[in-house]
């Protein structure tokens, strides 16, 4: 059986260890999209119970990959997905996380570049509130060689309350050198000018909480082929947050 991963495991640096011992081992997912394929896929975690999913893709030469995540379900969440990235292939990456209560939710990639002129997108939301604690430990790594890559990840998040807690890191290792690689990371709170312009235009308190907060997680959905499912249940979620 393998062993539980220690928080000397950088992937587990954040974990509720306690939490994944329930859910350890856990199995790969192995998703493979041929030469020239498009595929999508959407993960949606919301119900109560604990969960830990491990997923595992292969892009082939100029395949593409659309991956949507919403993690908002049972007191512990964790997704990792491993990706590789073959000649001209393409990866987009868009996940939300919204946490309540003493939830623990976990979103870990690491986005292997090893081949030329691939692309890569990551776009990470999260809204928590109560005790909860976001975490997303994300790496880009570009082989030698891989010349052409274009990586990018935007992550941030939106504390509801002082208590809870966001953590984020945000990882390049490069070993190309013609490369375009960017990242940017934020953790903050709801705009008070925002939220007093829209309450202002007769939004009560909640109302224009609710619709920043709407605005805020889209972006992780926006151009996925189920956008509107994945937005309706993020807006159902963050109801029960607020």
């Amino acid at each position: 059986m393998t062993p539980l991963p220690s928080r000397k495991n950088e992937a587990f640096r954040y974990t509720d260890l306690e939490a994944l011992a329930g859910v350890w081992p856990v199995a790969p997912e192995e998703i493979v999209i041929g030469p020239g394929a498009s595929e999508a896929m959407s993960v949606v975690e919301l119900g109560a119970n604990d969960v830990a999913r491990h997923l595992v893709v292969t892009i082939e030469e100029r395949g593409a990959f659309d991956l949507r995540v919403l993690n908002a379900g049972g007191g512990f969440g964790r997704i990792a997905v491993d990706v590789r990235l073959g000649e001209g292939a393409s990866f987009t990456l868009g996940a939300a996380q919204l946490g309540s209560g003493g939830q623990t939710l976990e979103l870990v990639t690491e986005v292997d570049h090893a081949a030329r002129d691939a692309v890569s997108r990551q776009v990470i939301r999260s809204v928590l509130g109560g005790q909860a604690t976001g975490s997303y430990l994300g790496k880009v790594a570009v082989a030698r060689g891989s010349d052409g890559t274009d990586a990018g990840q935007s992550v941030r998040a939106m504390l509801l309350d002082r208590t809870a807690t966001a953590n984020a890191r945000p990882e390049l290792e490069i070993y190309a050198d013609d490369v375009k690689c960017a990242h940017g990371c934020a953790v903050g709170e709801l705009d008070p000018t925002g939220l007093f312009y829209l309450q202002s235009r007769g939004l009560t308190p909640p109302q224009a909480k609710r619709l920043m907060l709407q605005a805020f997680i889209a972006e992780a959905f926006t151009g996925a082929p189920d956008e509107q499912r994945l937005c309706e249940a993020a807006l159902a979620r963050l109801g029960e947050m607020l």
